[in-house]
């Protein structure tokens, strides 16, 4: 858990991560190439788990991630970005007109943990990811903030998400994971 403290991203780091989820989306859209970015930051370059949330006029427009770190930061926000706007299949792939409305929101996973009590979990600090057989499911650390939901209600959910009955995280064959985000927009 210390390096997970250690790593931070600078304002210029998240600065410069949004430009890339907003220029794969507008490239994509224009059918035009991505600029080249000179990728000097070490930080970015380091696998990390990452999501790109979409929003239009507050509400969810798209939110596709990797839950772990198989890519460098920067690659897996510039596939992620791609991916919430073209591919979540909850919407319609992002218009041309609807850009300008579009807010994004970058989360930076820390690596995940097993969650052996369930008091482990914090809410407004932790997500959870949950695995049952062939179903899992995740909600970032915001999400429960954000509905004010309290620790069962989050776990709940997060079982719902998975597409699995709310008390399927009692599962003697369930696991729960729980991780931080660094969250910015």
């Amino acid at each position: 858990m210390e390096a997970e403290k250690e790593y931070k991203l600078s304002q210029s780091e998240k600065e410069f991560l949004l430009r890339l989820a907003s220029d794969s989306i507008r490239c994509r859209l224009e059918e035009s190439s991505r600029p080249e970015h000179k990728i000097a930051s070490e930080t970015v370059k380091q696998k990390r788990g990452a999501f790109v949330t979409l929003h239009k006029h507050g509400h969810l427009r798209g939110c596709i991630g990797y839950i772990q770190g198989i890519k460098p930061l920067y690659e897996a926000v510039i596939n992620m970005a791609e991916a919430a706007a073209f591919d979540d299949p909850r919407f319609p792939p992002v218009s041309r007109e609807e850009l300008p409305e579009l807010d994004l929101e970058i989360s930076v996973l820390s690596p995940l943990k097993e969650v052996k009590e369930l008091d482990e979990i914090e809410i407004g600090k932790h997500g959870l990811y949950l695995t049952l057989g062939a179903f899992s499911g995740l909600l970032l650390p915001q999400v429960a903030t954000e509905n004010g939901w309290d620790r069962e209600t989050f776990l709940e959910q997060t079982c719902l998400k998975a597409g699995l009955p709310p008390e399927a995280y009692k599962d003697k064959d369930a696991k729960l994971y729980l991780f931080s985000a660094e969250v910015f927009s």
